[in-house]
């Protein structure tokens, strides 16, 4: 089960692309939902709006419970380069169960009251009603995605990319197909289900992805799924840097609400061209995350290791290879600049609204791919204190104040992008002055 930590070109590529390819399924879901929607003929504006409403707080929850997948891959890494991961047999059992239970009972309490959280979101009219409409459905989705995500943080701590790679192609594949046959319908064999098929999709998709998950965790794993008392020693600690992390994503998610909310407020083409570049953004962040889950695999394990000078040669060469691809991923989409806006939507103010943000979209991802990457490494190295306080600081003294004086002056989706540029701008700055002064010259 051991070997030696590989930072070389090859090694963290044998990771990483696996690893982006795994993290591309995710956002490519919510994609596809919103380029299926937004070419239905009938009200394809009111339900654009909705999938990015009801799908931007479907998003913040799954973030919010799925941070033990970096507690979990942090701690099992860290054992692993300890040579002790027979003491942690208990452990992934243990957490994934407290996390299924936790996201039965949020999904429970939010469908209750879903119409007044989406009213929160200031929509109204057909727009509340799809979705409302769209969250019942996709939400049953929860229980089965933080399965899977739990399982991922296995494997990753296991320093495996392999397997949830193939797991999210497979579901990513499965969804497009399905989104297509229940959305559009098929002529005398199944009716169009509209918004209602796109959710229905997803559904679908993650359960087969969850029964994949668990075979595999089965016949790949040296962990039984079998739940056995008394507590794991570790799961204290698990628990703590998850409810960090946590913190953490609500800090986050307040970031995307507000952004949400007051492109909802500016009007139906507002929130639908938000939509759209922030499901850009979105698949640009999971595609360089293939590299900060690099991050979060490899350092917990050199932490274990005590090896401080490889740890360092890592953060260089992953910030390295993530610039190089969030670079290319900007080159393409200015290539494409328009076509890309006709891919989602063909509403010409919808169109001319979102052409207006995107090269701002464009112009931030050198800066996402830095605080991608050392957000990875923070995580790997249970950092949760470190991550939960900037997140805290950037949201509420950085993101929060440029929206509201872009608000102030009408700047309306510029407003907003402006604001996500400080955010993340923040995020890459005070990680990477951190981890130099903590770890640069650090001896074993």
């Amino acid at each position: 089960m051991y070997k030696e930590s590989n930072i070389t070109f090859k090694g963290i590529n044998k990771l990483a692309i696996p690893a982006i390819i795994a993290g591309i399924a995710e956002p490519l879901l919510s994609i596809t939902d919103t380029a299926i929607v937004g070419n239905i003929q009938t009200n394809p504006t009111e339900a654009l709006a909705a999938v990015g409403i009801a799908g931007s707080f479907i998003s913040a929850l799954v973030w919010i419970l799925a941070q033990t997948r970096s507690a979990i891959s942090a701690t099992i890494s860290k054992y692993l380069g300890a040579k002790r991961l027979d003491e942690i047999a208990t452990l992934p059992a243990q957490i994934i169960t407290i996390n299924i239970a936790l996201s039965v009972l949020i999904y429970t309490v939010t469908v209750f009251f879903a119409e007044s959280i989406f009213k929160s979101y200031n929509a109204h009219g057909l727009i509340l009603d799809y979705s409302v409409s769209y969250y019942k459905i996709r939400a049953l989705g929860f229980p089965l995605t933080l399965f899977v995500f739990s399982a991922f943080g296995i494997f990753r701590g296991l320093q495996n990319t392999f397997w949830p790679m193939v797991i999210s192609i497979i579901g990513a594949a499965l969804n497009v197909g399905l989104d297509i046959i229940l959305v559009y319908g098929i002529d005398g064999v199944v009716s169009p289900m509209h918004i209602e098929g796109a959710a229905w999709a997803s559904v679908i998709s993650q359960t087969v992805m969850a029964v994949i998950t668990l075979f595999l965790i089965l016949q790949k794993t040296p962990f039984s799924l079998r739940i056995r008392f008394p507590f794991n020693k570790e799961i204290k600690n698990l628990l703590a840097i998850s409810f960090n992390l946590i913190i953490r994503a609500v800090a986050l998610n307040v970031a995307l609400y507000l952004a949400n909310s007051y492109a909802t407020k500016y009007g139906e083409s507002y929130i639908a061209a938000q939509t759209i570049a922030f499901q850009i953004w979105l698949f640009f962040a999971f595609f360089i995350d293939g590299y900060s889950s690099v991050g979060n695999i490899v350092s917990g394990k050199l932490l274990g290791e005590k090896n401080y000078k490889k740890l360092w040669k890592l953060s260089v060469k992953l910030s390295r290879y993530s610039l190089v691809i969030s670079l290319i991923l900007s080159l393409c989409c200015l290539a494409f600049y328009t076509a890309i806006g006709h891919l989602f939507s063909q509403d010409e103010q919808v169109l001319q609204l979102f052409y207006s943000v995107f090269w701002i979209v464009l112009l931030m991802q050198p800066i996402n791919a830095i605080a991608f990457v050392f957000d990875g490494i923070f995580k790997g190295l249970s950092e949760a204190v470190t991550l939960r306080n900037l997140l805290i600081f950037a949201t509420f003294l950085g993101f929060t104040p440029v929206l509201l004086i872009g608000d102030y002056y009408d700047l309306k989706l510029y407003g907003i992008w402006i604001a996500f540029f400080v955010w993340m701008l923040l995020r890459a700055g005070i990680l990477v002055v951190k981890f130099k002064q903590k770890y640069l010259h650090k001896n074993p």
